[in-house]
């Protein structure tokens, strides 16, 4: 079996590639194909793939190329996770929106928006090749962000893309770890958007867990999400939010940390990640992945006060590279599994349409990913996701037919956005800053 990795020369590719490694099972992934834009982190990460191999007998054979048309051609899946404008672009997207008072985080809000308005252009285009060269591929989608670029993939992929997350499957094991469970026995109840959503139960052999959790102040404060919100707003919840939804529920005291730092975390990762692909080895990726793990959404935790991350905690984190290994397992091979997804709702959130994208539990199989029903979300957070939905489209339509009404409409509907007179600024400043929104001229 054969996957395509879009992105090929970025950071966490040893990531997907170490799951691999660990996958002996017929029917596994035999060759990979790294496509990148950059030559030189291409040959980088093709050096640290090397070293991981060395002594894996049947390690999957590792191809790298520039050529777009040339790495899709023959897929089975393909593994979307490009960022257009690098890091540099995120460093930019920061501080344009917090020189505007306003939060510039990759994903969430104004930054968000300027990225999902660089990307969305780029995946249509790659979405549109699959379809031409390899129409019988799966498209895993990890390019943030990750709903709305799925989204806009689907509108000529249908269902054979799917997206996904590492922040849910963080969140379920924390919650499964401190409640005492095992995360693979539990069934874990959360659904909103990408970055947009909420842990409402975990059940254990049909019992649900949860309220013990939010009953305890000792074990509701021992884990980062409890620590990062605060147990009492977490007991008003009667939830767990996605750690993203600090943004919004601390917006003014996200906003101030990060405008107090010394710099942003996208210029802090770019410094980090220049230094490995200078000098790139495995042994320098890891220790630069140990400090980015543990240095993730500090500033959040300073706002907080939630302190440093504890060794549990950075042991729940991340691992989108299992899910996308159970993801292309669950189709391959019919090994039907239960994974948090993002695809489309098929009206399973009454509040929107059927080709939304939404995230939440799917049973897979063979023919892809099916959401699963789930109880609908309270007025609060259904209001959250649609109104952040409502910008996803406004995103898409500038993207379509390069609208800058509509982008300034985008801006100006966030709920983090508080002015129209910012919004146009804001684009002012993004058209200024990266020049492939030049496009925007409508």
């Amino acid at each position: 079996m054969r996957l395509t990795i879009l992105g090929g020369g970025g950071f966490r590719v040893p990531l997907v590639y170490g799951a691999l490694l660990g996958d002996h099972a017929p029917g596994r992934v035999t060759e990979v194909t790294l496509h990148d834009t950059d030559p030189d982190r291409l040959r980088a990460v093709t050096g640290v793939l090397a070293e991981q191999a060395t002594g894996v007998p049947d390690a999957p054979a590792v191809h790298a190329s520039t050529d777009l048309d040339e790495a899709l051609r023959g897929a089975d899946f393909v593994f979307s996770a490009i960022r257009v404008g690098g890091l540099a672009g995120r460093a930019a997207d920061e501080r344009v929106a917090l020189a505007e008072g306003v939060l510039g985080q990759e994903t969430v809000g104004a930054g968000g928006i300027a990225y999902g308005l660089r990307t969305v252009p780029v995946a249509v285009d790659i979405a549109r090749r699959v379809r031409q060269l390899a129409p019988d591929a799966w498209v895993i989608n990890f390019t943030n962000p990750a709903g709305l670029v799925t989204e806009a993939m689907s509108r000529h992929l249908g269902d054979r893309v799917i997206g996904i997350c590492d922040s849910p499957v963080g969140l379920g094991r924390r919650v499964a770890r401190v409640l005492g469970a095992d995360p693979g026995e539990a069934w874990i109840d959360y659904v909103g958007l990408n970055h947009l959503g909420w842990l409402r139960g975990l059940k254990v052999n049909g019992r649900d867990e949860l309220p013990r959790l939010l009953a305890d102040e000792k074990l509701l404060g021992s884990f980062e999400e409890g620590r990062l919100f605060g147990t009492d707003w977490l007991r008003s919840l009667g939830a767990i939010p996605n750690e993203y939804l600090h943004y919004y529920y601390f917006n003014r005291e996200a906003v101030r940390a990060y405008q107090e730092a010394g710099r942003t975390r996208g210029a802090f990762l770019l410094d980090q990640q220049a230094a490995f692909y200078a000098d790139p080895s495995y042994a320098s990726w890891d220790r630069t992945r140990a400090e980015r793990e543990a240095t993730y959404m500090a500033h959040n935790r300073e706002a907080s006060g939630a302190g440093e991350r504890d060794a549990a905690d950075l042991e729940e984190s991340g691992g989108y590279e299992k899910v996308a290994l159970a993801l292309m397992r669950a189709i391959a091979r019919d090994e039907r599994a239960t994974l948090i997804l993002n695809v489309r709702g098929r009206g399973v959130l009454p509040s929107l349409d059927d080709d939304a994208v939404v995230e939440l539990p799917c049973l897979v199989d063979a023919n892809g990913a099916h959401p699963v029903g789930v109880a609908p979300l309270p007025g609060h957070a259904t209001g959250l996701v649609s109104s952040v939905k409502a910008v996803e489209r406004e995103v898409l339509e500038a993207a379509e037919g390069g609208s800058r009404a509509a982008a300034v409409k985008a801006f100006a509907l966030h709920p983090l956005v508080d002015s129209v007179t910012v919004a146009r600024r804001l684009l002012e400043g993004y058209t200024a800053a990266h020049p492939g929104l030049a496009y925007l001229t409508r």
